[in-house]
């Protein structure tokens, strides 16, 4: 994304701070959203059973499947937090211990960095000046821990929300009884594929055809694989008119 170089845009970018992307959450909720709920809806359909069992599935698979995924991205986030609060413990205990071997750390870490001589004596003594600036530096560049770590919270409920609106595409024929319900929820599911992908890449460097159609072939897939397994099912177990 371009910005502007000015010195007062700078200033204001800098202080305002690194932000965190969810980009990530959305796209991974709404991708499996789309996907589980696609792959119920082709699963029942396969089987031949009513639209009823795609309803009851689908939507106990939304709520079900979107709450677990969600639950999973809190917690997995929330570990990364509590890790980077641990590290963060350590490197203030480390520094009231052993402040001079700390010191070392530091002259290493920006000797390899490519300082020396007085340049760089003077980050050593800038750096380990201030204590908070003194433990950012060896989390950023010890660990290779990133300044601040995303909310675990913010990163559920977006994964949840997109879980939910993505997932939902597929029963809506089913939902409002539109004929033909089966290639029209395909349909509406295949553009939803497309538009995650399209979307995805104003954020990469593959164009949004690509990135889209990439998407799209994920999500057909998923489809056909869940088809054939209801379909083998049903002639397996005689599921006619079931």
């Amino acid at each position: 994304m371009e910005h502007e170089h000015s010195p007062e845009a700078i200033r204001r970018r800098l202080e305002t701070g690194p932000t965190h992307n969810y980009l990530r959450d959305w796209i991974y909720g709404g991708i499996d959203g789309s996907v589980t709920t696609l792959a119920v809806v082709t699963g029942v359909a396969g089987a031949q059973l009513s639209h009823w069992v795609i309803l009851v599935l689908g939507f106990a698979n939304l709520i079900a499947d979107g709450f677990s995924m969600a639950a999973s991205n809190y917690l997995g986030t929330k570990a990364e937090l509590d890790d980077w609060r641990r590290l963060e413990h350590i490197e203030h205990r480390h520094i009231e211990l052993e402040p001079e071997g700390e010191r070392e750390e530091v002259r290493q870490i920006f000797e390899r960095k490519g300082f020396e001589g007085a340049d760089l004596q003077r980050i050593v003594e800038l750096v380990t000046s201030d204590r908070e600036r003194w433990v950012q530096t060896m989390l950023m560049d010890e660990y290779g821990l990133p300044r601040a770590v995303r909310s675990p919270w913010i990163a559920a409920l977006s994964t949840f929300l997109a879980f939910l609106i993505c997932g939902l595409v597929p029963l809506l024929p089913y939902l409002f009884g539109a004929p033909r319900s089966f290639p029209v929820s395909m349909a509406l599911t295949g553009v939803v594929f497309f538009a995650i992908g399209s979307i995805k890449s104003r954020w990469s460097t593959s164009s949004w055809w690509h990135s889209g159609l990439t998407t799209l072939l994920v999500g057909a897939i998923a489809a056909s694989l869940a088809y054939l397994t209801g379909d083998l099912l049903r002639r397996f177990f005689g599921l006619d008119g079931v």
